[in-house]
């Protein structure tokens, strides 16, 4: 159910998509936890985030996972503002993902649904370019750039109110989270 995300200077090592960065919506408010996880709220909602803010940690996102919290999710984190995408690439369950940019602004929503998982005939390669499995799994794009993602278990977004809206701003700490990205 995790995103696999990763820059596209990454990609051509890694064989993973370009990363992706999400916000929340406003109003909303982030404050750390002693765990390395992010308390953001969106729409009224207080959401305990696992934080992303490494490639390792990026790439892999919620991938594998078979449910993710109501109260859960994931802020990933990058070190620049750049157009963003992410792939449901091995997610078990469907995901809702919120981009941000570096000012705290929403660029874009979507809820991302599971893909069917790798077949025999689409073998794991380490050029994103070759790899048949990436080459199918639909982009979901910050449409602008971005430099936050948040993911959210799938049908999260349409449940809160107010509903978050492209060109809100989420009140995240943009400036210390951006001190964190690796």
């Amino acid at each position: 159910m995790a995103l696999h995300i990763v820059t596209m200077a990454s990609a051509l090592m890694l064989g993973a998509i370009t990363p992706v960065a999400i916000v929340g919506c406003a109003p909303a408010s982030s404050a750390p936890v002693a765990d390395g996880r992010e308390r953001v709220t969106l729409g009224g909602k207080t959401f305990l985030l696992e934080l992303a803010a490494d490639d390792a940690t990026r790439v892999r996102g919620l991938s594998g996972r078979d449910e993710i919290a109501a109260d859960g999710g994931m802020l990933f984190v990058f070190p620049r503002s750049q157009r963003l995408e992410f792939v449901m690439r091995d997610c078990l369950v469907d995901i809702d993902i919120i981009f941000v940019d570096g000012t705290g602004r929403i660029t874009a929503m979507h809820e991302m649904k599971v893909e069917p998982p790798r077949r025999e005939d689409e073998p794991k390669t380490d050029d994103p370019r070759l790899d048949r499995y990436e080459a199918r799994l639909p982009r979901y794009s910050s449409r602008y750039d971005a430099q936050f993602a948040i993911e959210l278990r799938g049908g999260t977004i349409a449940t809160l109110s107010p509903r978050p809206e492209a060109g809100e701003r989420v009140n995240l700490d943009v400036v210390r989270l951006k001190r964190l990205a690796r």
